[in-house]
């Protein structure tokens, strides 16, 4: 272990892609071997700080993720040039130790804030899944998957356990919102308690629990090269119990997830029920991550062609009606309403009316995003971060979609970077609205916490997006923007203002994924091969998205 808590490991193995999934041709062909382009341009790495060779970048979503290659000492680094770390690196790496969470001895997660000046802990001393995903990456990149696996393995045995709202048995295949460790002294064990949402705020079940699961397996897999972890019986079990509760048939005529309130990173009234991007981009990169990793056997048949074939609709729905840009948001501006049959152009009945004055000005002629919710007759134009940069690295926008989510980003940027990135909801909702839809929230406040907040954690995923489109400059003015103000103020939960100026009111400190959404984009950056184990490619076999113009007339 270095100063700065990097390990020194080097990469010496690779491992095969599992990611080539031709939805078209896969019941019939489970497996194939499909060439990939570049999933960025490489002129565009030039513009990193650090000098990159050829080798390993023209697919490194194939390529076995160096875990070693992000340590600051190691050869691969230094032999690249000379990258100076900065000195954030160090605490940020002290205070994500100092976050770890043991169970019977062996580390299984980091608590969500290490924040002893609070009065309430709450629930800041527990291990939340989606909380400890960038924690895990960070661990992944310097070469300490361990606790990843621990961690992995122990939320799949609290998967099995019997889980109960009242009188109300929840689907056995739900993972737990978040878990904490009791420590007795005195007989010297330790007991697991679980949260599947009896204990949160609203009682809500974590819907992107699952999701965030699948997708850390298959992380934890291309970082390690170690395919016998995904292929035990146990976590082929947990996979498929997972997308059951997902792909079970009912009453949708939507292949989008129908969910409640506050069921993810927006664990608040938000109005976010009914359709989220959120939960909708994390459900298509789950199943793409499961696609890769189910086996081929009788139990894991059914569910393998079940996925393909939500898939296909999945991505052809959220291309078509939840994309907006310039021509799409004049086209809903023109729209006949009221009408009947399968031809009708306006199928979801959007009201023009409905469209926000904001949405006029906020739209540039270049640039586009997947807005935050559709369903008959609403449509929910705010902009949802997380959302966007998911759909960009799970590869369900398309090339030119991802390229257009990025031109928002610099088109827009004042508004949804401001002083400090990243807003995790654009704009912010007020005075009456706000007390519709959030029922007076006194932490929700406009330009506040979910309601227009600016968070630091989703500078990884912002970081991401950029490697993934070619835009790194994006991620590095980003990263300045952080680092001048991050430490200084105590690796805040959030900030608040229209440009993220102020520490959230309300914000603990020492925010454990604030830490590691840092550390994990300053890694990605360093060395941007590390984007192939949360990254995927698109399937180049997909039919191309329609115009919304011409796909609403069927």
């Amino acid at each position: 272990m270095d100063g700065f808590g990097l390990r020194n490991v080097s990469s010496n193995c690779s491992i095969a892609d599992m990611d080539d999934t031709d939805f078209s041709r896969l019941l019939d062909k489970p497996r194939l071997n499909i060439k990939r382009e570049r999933s960025f341009d490489e002129r565009s790495l030039s513009e990193l700080s650090v000098g990159l060779g050829r080798v390993g970048l023209d697919n490194f979503e194939h390529t076995f993720s160096p875990s070693g290659r992000s340590g600051l000492n190691t050869p691969a680094s230094s032999a690249r040039n000379s990258f100076e770390p900065h000195p954030m690196i160090g605490e940020a790496w002290e205070a994500l130790r100092r976050s770890l969470v043991y169970f019977k001895g062996q580390p299984v997660g980091t608590i969500a804030a290490y924040d002893h000046a609070s009065e309430e802990v709450l629930n800041y001393d527990q291990v939340f899944v989606r909380d400890f995903v960038p924690s895990a990456l960070a661990f992944l990149m310097n070469g300490e998957p361990d606790i990843v696996k621990n961690f992995l393995l122990k939320t799949l045995h609290l998967q099995g356990w019997e889980k109960r709202i009242d009188r109300f048995k929840l689907g056995e295949g739900a993972m737990p919102a978040s878990f904490k460790v009791l420590h007795d002294p005195v007989r010297k064990t330790d007991t697991l308690i679980a949260d599947f949402g009896e204990s949160a705020i609203g009682r809500v079940a974590p819907v992107d629990s699952g999701f965030w699961w699948i997708i850390l397996l298959r992380a934890y897999t291309k970082s390690t090269g170690d395919l016998t972890l995904a292929e035990t019986p146990e976590c082929q079990k947990g996979m498929r119990l997972i997308l059951t509760l997902c792909l079970s048939e009912g009453f949708d005529t939507f292949p989008t997830l129908l969910c409640a309130d506050g069921c993810s990173m927006i664990d608040r009234r938000m109005g976010i029920y009914g359709y989220p991007i959120e939960i909708q981009a994390l459900f298509f990169m789950a199943l793409r991550c499961a696609l890769s990793m189910l086996k081929h056997d009788a139990e894991g048949k059914e569910c393998y062609e079940r996925i393909v074939k939500r898939l296909h609709a999945l991505s052809y729905h959220m291309r078509s009606y939840f994309w907006l840009d310039f021509q799409q948001l004049n086209d809903i501006y023109r729209y006949k309403t009221e009408e009947y049959s399968h031809t009708a152009v306006n199928k979801f009945n959007v009201i023009p009316d409905s469209i926000p004055d904001w949405l006029f000005d906020f739209m540039p002629t270049r640039g586009g995003y997947f807005v935050g919710n559709v369903s008959p007759a609403r449509m929910d134009f705010r902009w949802f971060a997380l959302g966007n940069c998911v759909a960009i690295l799970s590869s369900l926008a398309t090339p030119e979609q991802s390229m257009a989510i990025m031109d928002l980003i610099e088109a827009r940027w004042e508004e949804l970077v401001g002083e400090m990135p990243l807003k995790i909801t654009y704009p912010a909702i007020e005075s009456h609205e706000w007390k519709i839809v959030t029922g007076c929230d006194p932490k929700n406040t406009r330009w506040s916490y979910h309601n227009g907040g600016s968070w630091p954690v989703l500078l990884w995923l912002l970081t991401a997006a950029c490697i993934k489109t070619g835009r790194p400059q994006i991620a590095r003015k980003a990263i300045d923007l952080a680092e001048s103000r991050l430490l200084k103020d105590g690796w805040p939960e959030y900030y608040d203002g229209t440009l993220g100026r102020y520490v959230g009111k309300q914000a603990r400190k020492c925010q454990t994924w604030s830490i590691a959404g840092y550390l994990v984009a300053k890694m990605m950056l360093e060395d941007p091969s590390h984007l192939g184990m949360i990254s995927l490619e698109e399937d180049k076999q997909m039919k191309p998205v329609l115009k919304r113009s011409s796909s609403w007339t069927c």
